[in-house]
């Protein structure tokens, strides 16, 4: 019989393949590698810490936080879809479904569901907590494109509408955030990063 400290850690070492699941955006600090999703989701963690005060409602920090350090783990199955890429965030849903199953059901029963649930509300993206994140999400790979000259963009042809309409939900979670974000489409189309 498998006993709750050995699902959980089983589950760690399985984590740990998250490291390997690689996105489109290159890393700043090291330009020609590309950011893998763990770095993403700690990246992201710290940018709710530091942000929190431009969320647009109060919110649970600590909730923020576990949305956000497990809201990518399903990448390990699913892989990471690019955003900009609609045909494959059609069928991304469904892939995600099955591996949050999988993953989450490594824990034992009342670990498994309390993650799940917090992950499923991420997704839904209907709480204060969910938004906050979500726009977080949305706005570290445009804060990285713009500070590495446009690359996953450019490399992507991505459009300026595009971009606009993807991260729009930046908004509601953060007007504040939202106004950056549209800054920073306006300044990287003027440069010619975003395709008109």
């Amino acid at each position: 019989m498998t006993t709750r400290l050995e699902q959980q850690l089983a589950l760690l070492i399985e984590l740990d393949k998250l490291k390997s699941v690689l996105r489109r955006t290159r890393v700043k600090s090291a330009q020609g590698r590309m950011e893998n999703s763990a770095e993403h989701s700690w990246h992201v963690a710290l940018m709710a810490i530091l942000l929190q005060e431009h969320a647009n409602e109060p919110v649970d920090l600590s909730k923020v936080l576990k949305m956000l350090l497990l809201h990518d783990i399903v990448e390990i199955d699913a892989g990471d879809t690019f955003v900009y890429d609609t045909a494959a965030s059609l069928q991304q849903s469904e892939k995600e479904l099955e591996a949050a199953e999988r993953l989450f059901g490594m824990l034992p029963q009342d670990q498994a569901i309390e993650l799940k649930s917090i992950w499923l509300e991420f997704e839904s993206a209907e709480s204060a907590e969910a938004k906050y994140a979500k726009a977080l999400d949305r706005l570290i790979p445009m804060l990285l494109n713009y500070h590495n000259d446009g690359q996953s963009w450019i490399e992507n042809d991505v459009t300026s509408e595009q971009a606009f309409n993807v991260n729009q939900k930046i908004e509601q979670g953060s007007t504040a955030l939202w106004q950056r974000a549209k800054q920073i489409i306006e300044e990287a189309s003027e440069k010619g990063w975003l395709k008109s």
